[in-house]
């Protein structure tokens, strides 16, 4: 029977990153994952994911996303790819909203440096946008976004050159605790392991049946259109943006990789789903509900739809993450509900679950996602 040092459930966003310290920190390491490395059946696809310092979810994050901004360069670095790509970052809202506030008060406990902008200046600087005047804007000059499918194909990469085995089109049928080390059954195999992570994305809760309360899919939607003005939605041109309107709360990026800007709104149609049954199409509800806003605040991005992508969001009750040793079995660690804020922290919950594998505990704090906080 294979045996390892670690067993990594999900080779996506965190898992890729999971295997990939764990290879570098010399463990013998397997990861297991059940599409394709990249695919797009979950939550790290869509050629673009935001990184930011404002980050009105809690002043907390921002240490964490320093970290992952380190490790992202070092992973550039180490594979000779670029993963990164500096926009700048707009958060944007009524002033008087906490989404607004939030993003500032993240900022200034973290002597994070940005700009108060005007509708109107923010329109002036940047002419790809059309704000109305009662919408203020921060902006962040350190902001951008990740290449999600290089960065996991580059985490893989990696680790497969410190030793990992990963594995593709392999699902993980169930798991066991045997004496201090774990038992995992495959639809190929038997394997055994000194310690699990399980990093499995919207497929969380059906492997750690301790989160499937609080780790809850909701299907997502993407959006590419073709602009009047290409030069305007450029990476040069165009910050990343979030912005909550009387419609929603909007997120958006320059064109990249594929023509068209990108655009989503947050918990679209509230749709939980299982990700194994999740409609998969986009269809003209779907469009509508983008349109609206690209036509109110982008007009002149607002052609012909391009491309048009699903996934999946994992939401727990407070959208805030659930990283830690599963209570009653130390030889596990889980990392899930992500809530559509997570992948510019693959990185450094990577390294911070190889921490978890190796020694139960890590240095990052990480009291605000502690697994057992919705049972106190």
């Amino acid at each position: 029977m294979p045996s390892y040092d670690a067993i990594v459930i999900g080779a996506g966003g965190m898992g890729s990153a999971a295997v990939y310290h764990l290879a570098r920190r010399g463990l013998k390491v397997l990861g297991l994952e059940k599409y394709d490395i990249p695919h797009e059946m979950g939550s790290s696809h869509g050629y673009s994911r935001m990184i930011r310092y404002t980050l009105q979810e809690h002043p907390s994050y921002v240490p964490l996303v320093r970290r992952a901004y380190e490790l992202w360069h070092e992973l550039e670095e180490t594979s000779g790819e670029k993963l990164v790509v500096t926009t700048g970052s707009v958060r944007a809202g009524p002033p008087d909203s906490l989404f607004f506030q939030n993003a500032k008060e993240s900022c200034d406990l973290h002597s994070i440096p940005y700009e108060m902008l005007t509708a109107a200046e923010l329109n002036k600087r940047f002419p790809g946008y059309l704000f109305p005047e009662e919408i203020s804007s921060i902006y962040q000059a350190d902001g951008g976004f990740l290449l999600p499918e290089e960065c996991i194909a580059n985490h893989v990469r990696v680790a497969e050159a410190a030793g990992a085995e990963v594995h593709t089109q392999e699902t993980v049928l169930d798991w066991e605790t045997q004496g201090g080390g774990v038992q995992v059954r495959t639809d190929r195999d038997i394997y055994m392991a000194d310690r699990l992570v399980v990093t499995a994305g919207a497929w969380a809760a059906k492997l750690v049946p301790e989160v499937a309360a609080y780790a809850v899919p909701e299907r997502q939607v993407l959006g590419w259109f073709k602009p009047e003005r290409p030069e305007l939605y450029t990476p040069e041109a165009f910050p990343v943006f979030g912005v909550l309107t009387e419609e929603g709360r909007y997120y958006g990026f320059p064109s990249y990789t594929v023509p068209g800007f990108k655009i989503g709104r947050s918990h679209h149609l509230e749709q939980k789903v299982d990700p194994d049954l999740m409609d998969r199409d986009v269809h003209a509800e779907d469009e509508a509900i983008l349109r609206q806003a690209v036509s109110r605040y982008f007009p002149l991005a607002a052609g012909e739809l391009m491309d048009r992508k699903t996934c999946i969001y994992t939401n727990t009750p407070d959208e805030h993450f659930m990283i830690g040793v599963l209570p009653g079995h130390p030889q596990v660690s889980v990392a899930a509900g992500f809530s559509g804020h997570g992948f510019k922290f693959a990185s450094v919950i990577g390294e911070i679950m190889a921490d978890l594998a190796q020694n139960g505990e890590t240095g990052h704090d990480i009291n605000l996602f502690r697994l057992d906080r919705f049972n106190t």
